[in-house]
């Protein structure tokens, strides 16, 4: 049987109800932008990552949590006015249904399930299926339309237990100068070091230090760790601390003494020329995403932040699978 009578037989899906735009992904049935790459009227933001989170739109809807970081990182510049909505809340950006759901990415990160005359199109910005106790777990929605992102979308990657990578840390008997995102990878993996190499001493670098404060203003108050102080480290060569950096103070360390160069990511190419390899990814891998389309059960998947070349593929004859953008 043809997709496309599969297709009409269930629901009125519109091929343009999300398009990609100069200033990102638009819905002009509701008139609003989700994740802007620049300030726009009105704005959807799944999560405060600064490339789904521009600051200096004029409206902006969004979890608590989500405004409270962005107000954190830009100051009075993250909006000029905040709409946050909790979790499961339904509400309407003009003639859209809207309801946010837990991408499981990063604290107050949410998937955003959008209907509009009967259809149920469900964007999920990032998101993760691996446990992770810094941040609400994900929920799963079923959708007419899969919004997805496509970061790992590639049968050839498969991220390893979190717990299993973090261990490596505990047989490294010098310093470590540990790379890491400052919003939810930082705090995913101080808390891992916390459980699982419990005789390491985190020390947070300032920027990461501002956003763990948020962390504990939404609950997340049991990471253990103290500020970054030079004197100590240098008293202490042989000491295990653990010092979280952002990128570029990680880029920047070319030498840093005795201390062993540590970066937390999925990413293969960020793991070259480091002492040790730490793949711990905030994102979906290809059998995540297979689990969760299972789930969702759409008619036809969006790909989004990545190359979904090899979903189309993969769901050839099954389930129509298109680029935005």
């Amino acid at each position: 049987m043809n997709i496309s009578i599969i297709r009409s037989n269930e629901v009125n899906i519109i091929d343009d109800f999300i398009i990609q735009t100069t200033s990102g992904l638009y819905c002009k049935y509701g008139d609003f932008h989700i994740d802007p790459k620049m300030p726009v009227t009105c704005a959807i933001i799944s999560h405060a990552h600064a490339d789904h989170a521009c600051p200096g739109n004029l409206e902006v809807y969004c979890t608590r949590a989500t405004q409270a970081i962005m107000e954190s990182r830009y100051s009075g510049q993250a909006s000029f006015r905040f709409i946050p909505k909790d979790f499961y809340q339904e509400f309407f950006v003009n003639d859209v249904q809207i309801q946010l759901f837990s991408a499981g990415h990063v604290l107050g990160s949410a998937q955003i399930l959008m209907v509009y005359k009967g259809v149920r199109y469900l964007y999920t910005g990032d998101y993760k299926i691996q446990e992770d106790a810094t941040c609400e777990p994900i929920d799963y929605v079923k959708a007419n339309v899969l919004i997805t992102e496509s970061t790992f979308a590639n049968p050839e990657i498969n991220h390893p237990d979190p717990e299993t990578e973090i261990r490596k840390l505990c047989g490294i008997s010098y310093n470590i100068l540990l790379g890491a995102y400052p919003l939810g990878k930082a705090q995913r993996i101080n808390q891992l070091i916390n459980i699982h190499c419990p005789d390491k001493i985190v020390l947070l670098h300032h920027s990461i230090m501002r956003i763990h404060k948020v962390y504990e203003q939404f609950g997340i108050n049991k990471l253990i760790y103290k500020a970054y102080d030079r004197k100590i480290m240098k008293q202490n060569r042989f000491k295990e601390f653990v010092y979280i950096v952002p990128p570029i103070t990680f880029n920047s360390s070319i030498r840093k003494g005795d201390m062993v160069k540590v970066f937390a990511s999925g990413w293969e190419h960020l793991q070259r020329n480091n002492s040790v390899s730490l793949y711990i990814s905030d994102h979906v891998d290809w059998n995540d995403i297979l689990d969760y389309i299972k789930y969702v059960e759409p008619q036809e998947i969006w790909t989004i932040h990545g190359d979904g070349h090899k979903l189309a593929g993969y769901y050839k004859d099954r389930i129509p699978v298109k680029k935005l953008g």
